[in-house]
């Protein structure tokens, strides 16, 4: 039997230097949200902040660049992370000129839990619109993503420990 290895994508804790985490948020197009990215005391990562609706705004993500190989056998993204019990979604790009995300929402709980998000349901998105394309079934990875956007006005705060590939 073979045991596939998992793949670390990023493991939060406190040493971690969060310079390599970007915000992309809806002030982009003239939007108000604002969000953040930090260390708490456990040294996991903390994405929070408000998105707001106003002048046609409505999300915050924050996102960073990578380059991972996947294996044949990577089945699986796993978030190991605590939430506020609301909704967002995870993004993945297979190339670094790539216009659009790939994309699967995931809800959260007030506990910490595994997440996990097959690959091959990542549906290819841009702008919030699916595309008519194959979902995903790249062997890389060049940048991954966190935004929540549930078209409406809500503070939130998401408690990341680790994200892995098995």
């Amino acid at each position: 039997m073979i045991v596939s290895i998992p793949i670390l994508l990023f493991d939060f804790n406190s040493d971690t230097d969060l310079s390599q985490w970007y915000m992309t948020n809806d002030n982009v197009m003239g939007g108000v949200s604002y969000a953040s990215i930090l260390l708490d005391d456990n040294g996991n990562g903390v994405f929070s902040g408000a998105v707001s609706t106003d002048n046609n705004g409505g999300f915050a993500m924050t996102r960073l660049p990578l380059n991972i190989k996947l294996t044949k056998d990577s089945e699986k993204i796993i978030i190991r992370a605590k939430g506020d019990n609301k909704k967002y979604q995870f993004r993945i790009k297979s190339s670094y000129n790539q216009r659009y995300w790939y994309v699967q929402s995931f809800q959260t709980t007030d506990k910490m839990e595994n997440i996990e998000l097959k690959l091959k349901d990542f549906y290819p998105s841009f702008r919030g619109y699916p595309l008519d394309r194959e979902n995903f079934s790249s062997l890389k990875i060049t940048e991954v993503a966190i935004l929540i956007g549930n078209k409406k006005n809500e503070k939130f705060k998401l408690v990341i420990d680790k994200l892995t590939i098995e």
